[in-house]
């Protein structure tokens, strides 16, 4: 399976290194945003003008396919096919297209990517406190804070769309989102800079955002989802994935989403081959982890392995679950390898200052999540199953991982559920960008919220126009789908 195993270094570039260009003054960073507004009036972000000479969405996805597992892709069309919500979720590279020609600061931060409703979510803290962040960082790059802010917006548009929700309804849920962004990164502006990094949104938080809006089953529900959430970790991937097979604990095979090691590779290979070079794997991802947690990892032992496919956007990339045990089948560690590539943004920013895609995930989610795995890592497999060098980063599979349904919500639970993705956003900008000057841009009135409102707005219209297209392209043949899951 794997011949051979590296941890890149960086690229060497200035961005690893302190700037040394002198530190502009509070009242300074307040003028600069300021002056902004002159230069790129906040009306301005209500613009999308796709014209004649867009780029083909669907274009763009063959593209980004031709890296993928092809035999994966029908899973992913139909996924994306089910509505314009979930088409939403998987067309990232189209609106980044789309997001390069509005109008930016130039003001800088670690971008998500894929700022969208669902990629928000709760997880487990190394403390053990559960916590609210963005989780999936496969798109991060630094790049403009106003692209995140402008896809978190059109997903609440969409989503209220896909609910059902009247216009003004839509209309006031994304307004609460992008204020809610807007508002915190006042807040953070008059913070201190560790007061910034320590910031975050625990469960009690979380909860009281919630229950301030929500109605006795609505906080019933809530209370249940993060019980679950609790609940997903190692020991119940286990019982989930896994079954005794000839004496040995094994992954359950559950094709095409869940195919075991055995099933992947092709008929002849030696088995113990595959193992061992499972092993230098390991080895070579231990090398990204803190001293410390080398100690950790070392305490467990490969098991098994199997191929799973995960998400929308991320079907047809590799991914892979990771089987480990320590003391004995009480003590299971579940890790995901997951393939990394360059960001969607790269084509409209500049290529990452790394070398290893997976160090740039890994490097991008640290900066802008409160908190992270504590198996966070990154590994290159230089020869793989088709013979070709690839990135990976590697995480926890179930870390008491939970996210909100986002098509089963009311208006309010939506609405507060929008609010805490803009705050969350806001202090994930906050830690890598100048939010000085990024508040004093935004401003106290709603004109930014507005305009993003607008854009929201149509850009959602323009997502229902792509989504029409792919289901055309797919009842017409060009494009093969499997039904949805």
């Amino acid at each position: 399976m794997i011949s051979h195993t590296t941890n890149h270094t960086p690229n060497h570039t200035t961005n690893n290194t302190p700037s040394e260009q002198p530190r502009l003054t509070r009242e300074q960073r307040i003028e600069q945003g300021k002056a902004l507004r002159a230069t790129v009036h906040r009306t301005s972000h209500a613009a999308f003008d796709p014209g004649p000479t867009r780029a083909d969405p669907l274009a763009l996805l063959d593209r980004e396919d031709a890296s993928r597992v092809q035999e994966l892709l029908p899973i992913r069309y139909g996924r994306m096919a089910a509505s314009p919500f979930t088409y939403f979720r998987g067309a990232a590279l189209p609106m980044a297209s789309d997001l390069a020609a509005t109008p930016v600061t130039g003001l800088t931060v670690q971008c998500c990517g894929d700022a969208h409703l669902s990629n928000f979510g709760l997880f487990g803290s190394p403390e053990r406190r559960l916590v609210f962040d963005i989780n999936d960082f496969d798109e991060t790059l630094p790049g403009p804070w106003e692209w995140d802010v402008k896809r978190l917006a059109t997903s609440v548009e969409i989503a209220g769309r896909n609910n059902d929700y009247s216009a003004g309804t839509r209309r006031r849920v994304v307004l609460a989102t992008v204020a809610a962004y807007r508002n915190a990164m006042i807040e953070f502006a008059d913070l201190t800079t560790l007061e910034v990094w320590y910031a975050h949104a625990d469960v009690a938080a979380v909860r009281n955002r919630f229950d301030a809006k929500a109605d006795q089953a609505r906080r019933k529900e809530i209370k249940h989802a993060m019980a679950k959430a609790h609940s997903r970790d190692h020991l119940g991937a286990l019982s989930r994935f896994t079954a005794v097979r000839d004496g040995q604990l094994r992954i359950v095979a559950d094709p095409p989403l869940i195919v075991p090691m055995d099933e992947v590779v092709e008929p002849g290979t030696d088995i113990v081959e595959v193992v061992e070079g499972m092993r230098t794997l390991l080895r070579a991802y231990r090398s990204s982890l803190e001293p410390e947690r080398r100690t950790l990892l070392d305490r467990y032992r490969f098991v098994d392995l199997a191929h799973k496919v995960v998400g929308v956007g991320s079907v047809g990339t590799r991914s892979w679950m990771i089987l480990m045990l320590g003391d004995d089948v009480r003590d299971p560690l579940f890790l995901q390898a997951k393939e990394a590539g360059p960001s969607v943004l790269e084509k409209f920013t500049s290529p990452s200052v790394y070398d290893n895609a997976g160090r740039r995930v890994v490097v991008g989610q640290r900066l802008m999540q409160a908190v992270s795995d504590i198996f966070l890592g990154w590994i290159r497999v230089e020869h793989g199953m088709d013979g070709r060098g690839r990135d990976f980063y590697l995480r926890q599979l179930r870390d008491w991982k939970g996210s909100a349904s986002v098509e089963t919500m009311v208006p309010s639970a939506m609405q507060a559920y929008g609010e805490l993705c803009g705050w969350t956003l806001a202090r994930a900008h906050a830690r890598s960008g100048d939010r000085i000057a990024i508040a004093a841009y935004l401003g106290s009135g709603d004109v930014f919220d507005e305009a993003v409102r607008e854009f929201a707005d149509a850009y959602a219209d323009q997502n229902e126009r792509d989504h029409s297209a792919l289901v055309e392209a797919i009842r017409h043949g060009r494009i093969t789908a499997a039904p949805a899951e």
